[in-house]
């Protein structure tokens, strides 16, 4: 299993898949534990405000280090608004600047999409930084084969890493049970569909029954 020590990369199989509402679920969790957190959002595009997101389920605090308007992938946001991209080394040494026990560094996308100056990934910031991942993964149909090809693509530059499924659905079918024995990689739980519009106390109180990082 993975250590919750300093920074820990959280990514995902694809866009979509829950990062956002796990992310808060691990700040909540450990937070719970007595564990200071804080949250770097990598890159935000569109509307949406993760970082505000994360806080208001978790309480721990949460902020973007890079914002675009259209709901882009960052790179291509980037190129579109004239805003300028993100290097890699502000993005480490944001990380490494964190007085926090854990810092949970949220993705966008998926694991190799282009987030920053020069096209680097989280892939590439995990191994910048030596730290392990969280991957998110959907439940249903195409999930075994988007998590193996994530999990693979980490431990072929070292990167450490466990699974979360992002969504877990109260009425699961035929193929989210079956994919439940099936899915690679260890596995750190599960966050019910629809968590998010829990209310927040009710969140933070369920995160450890969602999760186990021991």
């Amino acid at each position: 299993m993975i250590s919750f020590e300093g920074p820990v990369l959280v990514t995902g199989t694809d866009t979509g898949v829950g990062k956002t509402v796990v992310t808060a679920a691990l700040a909540a969790h450990l937070m719970g534990r007595g564990r200071s957190v804080e949250v770097i959002k990598l890159a935000q595009t569109g509307d949406d405000d993760d970082a505000a997101e994360i806080t208001r389920l978790s309480g721990a605090p949460a902020r973007a280090l890079a914002a675009y308007p259209d709901p882009l992938a960052p790179f291509a946001a980037a190129r579109r608004s004239g805003l300028p991209l993100l290097p890699l080394r502000e993005a480490a040494d944001a990380a490494l600047a964190s007085k926090a026990d854990v810092v949970l560094l949220e993705g966008a996308g998926g694991l190799l999409v282009q987030l920053g100056e020069g096209g680097w990934t989280a892939r590439d910031l995990a191994v910048e930084l030596g730290c392990p991942a969280v991957v998110v993964a959907r439940a249903g149909l195409g999930t075994l084969n988007h998590t193996a090809l994530t999990l693979e693509a980490l431990s072929a530059r070292g990167v450490d890493a466990a699974v979360v499924i992002g969504a877990w659905p109260h009425h699961p079918g035929l193929a989210e049970t079956e994919n439940l024995l099936d899915l690679p990689g260890p596995r750190l739980g599960w966050i019910p569909d629809g968590a998010a519009e829990l209310d927040p106390e009710a969140f933070r109180l369920s995160a450890s029954e969602w999760l186990d990082l021991s």
